[in-house]
């Protein structure tokens, strides 16, 4: 953890993919750099904004109504060009000019990284991983996470009672390109059937046997899980398993973005708003190059190196339990 110099004003942007908890998230880090005398100052469009000098200064009544929102009143977006090292000149003479002494950013894997380009640099900056995936290594849990799955479990909960209806299969794809933590939770919570993982290599046989068993147990739906990130896509994964008349008809739902939307769950926003003071207060203590992570009960500074040195894993016996608890 490298040391920065005094701080007056914090910038504060949101990046990559929204979640459910940067708004939280957002007040959070502007009510607390308000009661230590700080200016805050708005980056919109996230990195984008960041190259282009999109800024502007934010008091308490611009942050006062949004604990419940969803998305992010600071807007987001991927940006590929702050990889390129002129934007990241272009970015920090944004900085200087605006006479931001340290960056908070929320995020995920991406955003972390763009963050640690920016610490290369000399900038003060703090990280928030901010994910539905639950992806980023030296935290048990982003933000975003909790909300992401509680609308996947209502949603699944509302397609057994028309699966049961109507005697069939759903296979209900959920987000996770690489992870596939929110299926094998989503799983496990809504008693599904069956739960494939990107980390595990799909038998498509073998899940035409268990929904066959399933049928045969007398059952009157079956569902699936399936993060968008397996092999075979779920189109090509329906198709095959309609082709093996296993007795339910199969369909498929996709949820899609709207599992980043909605009013942020009471988890999430206490767990963005312990996130958003404690970035505050590691900038004023001199951190940089961190993020905020939760261990446990405690939120603590995780040095990017640290976050940066491994891939977060899928928990298998969660997974394991998931397929017990299916039978």
């Amino acid at each position: 953890m490298a040391e920065s110099r005094s701080i007056k004003t914090i910038g504060l942007l949101t990046s990559g993919g929204d979640a459910p908890g940067m708004n939280p998230c957002i007040r959070a880090v502007v009510r607390a750099g308000l009661a230590r005398g700080l200016q805050v100052i708005g980056v919109e469009d996230g990195f984008e904004g960041l190259i282009n000098g999109r800024f502007h200064p934010m008091g308490p009544r611009d942050v006062g109504g949004i604990l419940q929102r969803g998305g992010t009143i600071l807007r987001t977006a991927r940006c590929k060009d702050f990889m390129d090292q002129k934007y990241q000149r272009e970015s920090i003479r944004s900085i200087n000019d605006a006479a931001i002494d340290g960056l908070v950013v929320i995020g995920g894997d991406g955003s972390m990284h763009g963050a640690q380009q920016l610490v290369d640099r000399g900038i003060a900056v703090v990280g928030v991983p901010a994910s539905i995936d639950n992806d980023i290594f030296g935290t048990d849990m982003c933000i975003g996470v909790d909300t992401a799955l509680n609308t996947i479990v209502d949603a699944i909960d509302k397609l057994r009672d028309t699966a049961s209806s109507h005697n069939r299969a759903f296979l209900v794809e959920t987000m996770g390109r690489e992870s596939g933590y929110l299926a094998m939770q989503a799983g496990i919570v809504t008693g599904a059937e069956l739960v494939l993982v990107p980390e595990v290599e799909t038998d498509v046989e073998q899940v035409g046997q268990v929904m066959e068993a399933a049928y045969r147990r007398g059952k009157s739906h079956c569902i699936v899980v399936v993060a968008e990130g397996v092999k075979p896509p779920i189109s090509e994964l329906a198709e095959r398993i309609n082709s093996m008349e296993m007795g339910f008809s199969t369909r498929v739902t996709i949820l899609g973005h709207i599992q980043r939307g909605g009013k942020p769950s009471a988890f999430d926003r206490l767990l963005a708003s312990r996130f958003g003071t404690k970035a505050v207060e590691y900038l004023v203590e001199g951190k940089t190059g961190v993020m905020t992570g939760l261990n446990g009960g405690s939120v603590e500074a995780v040095p990017f190196s640290h976050v940066f040195s491994k891939r977060k894993s899928l928990p298998m016996d969660q997974y394991e339990m998931a397929k017990t608890l299916a039978r």
